[in-house]
Parts: C-alpha cells; structure tokens; sequence
C-alpha cells in the first residue's frame, strides 16, 4: 500500500465511529444492516472491527441495544441511539462541517475569487 493510500485508511477508520453513530441514528439497526449499509459506502468494514467498536459504544453510553425475537432463528439484538449518542453524533456532524470549510479555505478557493 503507498503512502497516501495508507493515509487515506487511517482517515477511514477514523470516521467509522460517525459512520456507524449516523446509521443508527436512523432507527432500530440489527449489526448485518449497518455493515450492509457501511458496504455499500468506502467505509465498509467486517465484524471483527464492527462489533467491538458497537461494545465500546454501548460502553460510553452513545448506544443501547433490545433483544427482538426472530422468525429465523435466535433473537437479534437491535442497536438505537441513546440521547448522549443523538448530541455527541450531532456536535461530530457541525464539526465535519467546520473541518471541511477550513480544509476548503486554507486550500486558497475562497482566497483566489477575493
């Protein structure tokens, strides 16, 4: 892997952690749909990297889980935000957002049409 490529993985896996909060922010989320939904983004990643960081989530109290029973099988344990996890997946949002236009400015494009 070169150099920027390994940087560019570094990058992603840093964000895996809002990545994974903004899918579950959208309801009740069994883990194969999160790693469906990170699939079809250029964040996926597999269960060995999902699941501890869903225990360290729960753990710093940003998610909690149910336990639904299933048709096909054993129950399923559901993720949802809690409303730690709702402001700490906000204030991360409103920061990308200041990132991204400082990142944009410090690269001269507002600069160059003054």
């Amino acid at each position: 892997m070169n150099d920027v490529s390994e940087k560019l993985a570094q990058l992603r896996r840093g964000l895996l952690e809002v990545a994974v909060l903004s899918v579950v922010s959208g309801g009740q989320v069994y883990a194969a749909d999160i790693l469906a939904a990170l699939r079809r983004t250029d964040l996926a990643t597999g269960e060995g990297t999902l699941y501890p960081l869903l225990s360290r989530l729960r753990r710093e109290g940003l998610i909690d889980y149910a336990w639904v029973e299933s048709e096909a099988g054993p129950p399923r344990k559901y993720y949802q935000l809690t409303d730690t996890g709702r402001w700490q997946l906000d204030q991360m949002r409103t920061y990308w957002q200041e990132l991204t236009t400082t990142i944009t400015r410090l690269g001269g494009a507002d600069e160059q049409s003054s």
